[in-house]
């Protein structure tokens, strides 16, 4: 029997990586060298949308061969689009912002491949807590999420952070919901699971 068409993640996340590694797929990671800045005007979701069409078109366009997954993820509080803090203390800043506060993360997640090209968008809601900063400043110290939109990660210790998760996809909220992309492959003729018939 042939062997699986390449799957590449258009992408360096080692959380992205981690996710698709449950579906038992073999798979390259691959980040494209794209500038991720927003459009002016562009909404958080649009904004998603975007970057993960053209994460995945970047890549595409080198392995033609190949099936290749973007995903990308902003975080949106009151239409005001909050990214990865990067240090400890825009980190804290962020979180102190978002205390007692609905927190929209959108995530859009884009496969090409073989005359198939398809974007969807899977939000995520979540409900921060009120906690006094000194919980929030130690959270940071133990887990450090500085590379994480929202400064906090719901796999790990940050969901001490949170008072409730509202999503149609429980890994959208780390960056790669599992759910739509599994659809995805189904739609496109992507067996599941993957079989290894062919080394």
């Amino acid at each position: 029997m042939p062997s699986a068409p390449t799957l590449i993640l258009a992408s360096s996340s080692p959380y992205r990586q981690q996710l698709l590694e449950r579906l038992g797929m073999p798979f390259v990671a691959i980040a494209p060298n794209l500038d991720e800045s927003p459009l002016l005007g562009e909404t958080p979701k649009n904004l998603t949308l975007r970057l993960a069409q053209a994460k995945a078109q970047a890549i595409a366009s080198l392995h033609r061969n190949a099936w290749v997954i973007g995903s990308d993820q902003s975080a949106d509080l009151n239409g005001h689009m909050i990214g990865k803090p990067g240090s400890h203390a825009a980190a804290l800043a962020q979180l102190k912002q978002m205390q007692g506060q609905a927190v929209v993360f959108h995530t859009s997640l884009c496969l090409i491949g073989q005359n198939f090209c398809k974007t969807i968008h899977v939000p995520t809601t979540v409900q921060f807590r009120n906690l006094p900063e000194q919980v929030l400043d130690q959270y940071l110290r133990l887990e450090k999420p500085y590379d994480c939109a929202g400064s906090a990660k719901s796999e790990g210790m940050g969901i001490i952070l949170l008072e409730k998760i509202e999503s149609e996809d429980p890994t959208a909220l780390i960056g790669l919901p599992l759910i739509a992309l599994t659809s995805l492959f189904l739609e496109a003729g992507i067996s599941l699971p993957a079989t290894q018939d062919s080394q």
